[in-house]
Parts: structure tokens; sequence; C-alpha cells
């Protein structure tokens, strides 16, 4: 397999590298493989935050590999009959059951595919010269991993639905002003601010964060009712687990907690 991936540890955070040049495009393979490393982080107990960067200049992702979509026809159409999802969207789906929490480092080119990756993480920091938008359209497709859902729940069904259908680019102060992203920084703080925003998280209790991610993903489609009393029994698995007696303890006692993620 080719080495598409590499990963840096930074304590308790990894930073996993996309690297297929010259724009990183996300081909078969290169998902294969960072879905494996995926698996292997999520499964270290000493890793508690993952962040996706793109290696090179001109993008963080810039797409799917065009050049794979005629073989994909038939793929496509026998795991539409399976019911099965492929590709970036299976790797999304992966991501969502994580344990581990994911923030996005983007910079440069930022389309289709791209975004797709981008939106299954949990946080987005942009550089200021980033181009984010899912030009599917203009090869007279439609966004197939993710676009079509997991964007109008960041942005609204009318902004959603202008990318997806002009093919236009946003530039990164506009995507913060959508909610696309949640900071714009200039190039070169981009990897400190977002390692800065993963230490952060992986300070926290992994219980909690878990508990986070859950409620993001399962309850946002539901009554407000029914996504208030979830929240109560979130909170109650919290408050019953050993970080929440550690934090609690902590605060009364004036220190630091120290969390075990049980």
């Amino acid at each position: 397999m080719a080495d598409y991936i590499s990963t840096e540890r930074d304590a308790s955070v990894a930073v996993v590298t996309i690297d297929h040049p010259p724009v990183n495009a996300l081909s078969a393979p290169l998902l294969e493989e960072l879905e494996a490393e995926i698996d292997r982080l999520d499964a270290d107990d000493d890793i508690r935050t993952i962040i996706l960067v793109g290696a090179g200049e001109r993008a963080f992702v810039a797409g799917a590999d065009i050049s794979e979509f005629p073989s994909l026809r038939k793929a496509a159409a026998e795991a539409s009959e399976r019911g099965s999802a492929r590709g970036i969207q299976k790797l999304g789906h992966r991501m969502d059951a994580a344990r581990t929490p994911f923030v996005a480092a983007i910079h440069g080119f930022c389309l289709g595919g791209g975004l797709e990756l981008a939106m299954c993480c949990d946080i987005r920091v942009a550089s200021d010269d980033a181009q984010l938008g899912q030009p599917e359209i203009k090869l007279g497709l439609i966004p197939g991993g993710g676009g079509t859902q997991r964007l109008p729940r960041l942005v609204g069904i009318g902004r959603a639905q202008y990318l997806n259908m002009t093919g236009d680019f946003i530039d990164a102060r506009t995507a913060y002003g959508w909610g696309l992203v949640e900071k714009v920084v200039s190039r070169d703080e981009l990897r400190e601010t977002a390692v800065g925003i993963a230490r952060t998280i992986a300070a926290r209790s992994r219980v909690s964060i878990g508990v986070l991610r859950e409620l993001a993903r399962t309850t946002r489609d539901l009554s407000l009712e029914e996504g208030l009393r979830r929240e109560a029994d979130g909170f109650r698995r919290c408050l019953e687990s050993e970080d929440g007696a550690e934090g609690v303890a902590a605060f009364l006692e004036k220190r630091e907690p120290q969390f075990t993620g049980r």
C-alpha cells in the first residue's frame, strides 16, 4: 500500500497528514489508508484528539480522484443495491463512530470530497487563503460523500443549495460567517492554532467529549423535547462517571482535574 498518510504525535494529539501530490485528491487507496490509520489511533488510549491536515502548499484536499470515476460506476451501483456506504461516506461513518474527536486544519483548496472530509470533523480551522466549495455540479454530478446532508446542517439549506447548485467557491471569511468553519487564522498560524485547540480538547474528559459527540450526531433531527431528554441522560452519564466525580472534586478542592476517561 502506498504511503499517502503520515502521523506525528504531539503528546495526546495525533497530527495526520494527507500527502497525495499535487492536490491531495482522495483516491480509493488513500481513503483506505486513512481509515486504517483512524482505526489505529482511535484504539490508542493515549491519543485524545486527531488533527487532519493536507501536505503541500496548494490544498487541504482538492476533491476526490476524478480519474477513478469511470471505474466506480459499477461499484457504486452494487453498493447502492446492497445499501452499503462507500468511499468518503464510509470514512465519515467511521469518524462519527470514533471515540476520538477530530479537528480539520484547512489551507488552500478544500473542495468536493475535501470539504466533505472536513465536515466529518468536529471542528474546522481555516487559513485565510482557503477556498471551499462543492464543484461536483460542474461535472454533471452531485456531492456523494455527505455534501447534500452534512452541509445544510452546518450552513442552512439555502446556502448549501447555493454551493451545491452553482459549484462556486467561497473564501475562508465567508465560510466563517456561514458557520462552515469555526476559526480563521493566517497560514503561518494554522497548525499552531489547530494543535492548541486539539490540546485543549485532549485535556478534557474523554467521557464528556464522547457524550457531546454522540448528542451532536444523534439529536440534530429530533424534536427539542426529545433532544433535551437525551441531553439530560448524557449529563447523568457524565455525572456518574469517574471523570465526573473527579471533575467536581477537583473544582471543590481548587485543583486541576486528572481525568482518566472512565
